[in-house]
C-alpha cells in the first residue's frame, strides 16, 4: 500500500529502500515560499538505529501489512512491562525500543495496540489522549489570571506536563500523548 508523506503518524511502520521503520516522529513545515515537507524520525527495525529523514509532501511511501493485536497492561517490574494479549491471555514483555515513551501515558488495565511484522512486534500505539490524576502541582498565584501562565504538575504516572493555574492536586485532566500536553479538565 502506498501513502502520500502528508499521512504519516506516529507509531506507523514505513518501507523505504526495502527496509522497515517505526516513526517515532513527525512534523508537517512549510517555510514561507518553499515547498512543504515532512520531516521525520524513524528507527530501523534491523538494528534500532535512529535517523532523521526529509521527505517531499508529494513522496510516495510504501506501508507494509502489519497485523494489530489489543494487549492490555498490567504492571511493571523495574524495566520490564508486563502486557497481556486479550484474546490468548499471553503475558509479554517488550524491549524498550518497541514500548518508546508509551509507559509515560499507561496505567494498570489500560489497553494498548500492538503492530506485528512477520510476527515480531514492532510498536506500541496508545490512544491519543489519556486521563491521568496530578499528583503534585504549587498552589495558583494570587492575581495571576491576567496573563495565561502555566505551571508544572506532576502526573500519577510521574510524568511532568504544564496545566493552567486553576488546576489542583487530585483533580484528572485529559493529556495529549502526541504532544504531551495538557488539553482539559475531566468533568
Amino acid at each position: 500500500m502506498m501513502l502520500k508523506a502528508t499521512d504519516i503518524r506516529r507509531g506507523m511502520v514505513i518501507t523505504m529502500e526495502g527496509v522497515n521503520y517505526v516513526v517515532v516522529d513527525f512534523a508537517h513545515h512549510t517555510p514561507g515560499n518553499l515547498r512543504a515537507m515532512v520531516q521525520t524520525k524513524l528507527r530501523n527495525m534491523n538494528n534500532g538505529s535512529l535517523i532523521d529523514k526529509r521527505l517531499r509532501s508529494v513522496d510516495q511511501i510504501e506501508v507494509p501489512y502489519v497485523e494489530t493485536k489489543e494487549f492490555e497492561y498490567l504492571y511493571s517490574a523495574g524495566d520490564e512491562h508486563v502486557f497481556m494479549d486479550t484474546e490468548t491471555y499471553d503475558q509479554l514483555h517488550f524491549a524498550p525500543e518497541i514500548i518508546g515513551t508509551a509507559m509515560e501515558f499507561l496505567l494498570p488495565n489500560s489497553r494498548v495496540m500492538v503492530k506485528y511484522i512477520n510476527d515480531k512486534a514492532v510498536s506500541i500505539e496508545i490512544p491519543d489522549s489519556v486521563e491521568l490524576t496530578v499528583t503534585d502541582t504549587p498552589p495558583a498565584l494570587a492575581g495571576a489570571t491576567a496573563t495565561n501562565q502555566y505551571k508544572e504538575a506532576t502526573l500519577e504516572t510521574g510524568l511532568k506536563v504544564q496545566v493552567p493555574p486553576f488546576i489542583k492536586p487530585g483533580e484528572k485532566i485529559r493529556i495529549d500523548t502526541r504532544t504531551s500536553e495538557y488539553l482539559e479538565r475531566v468533568k
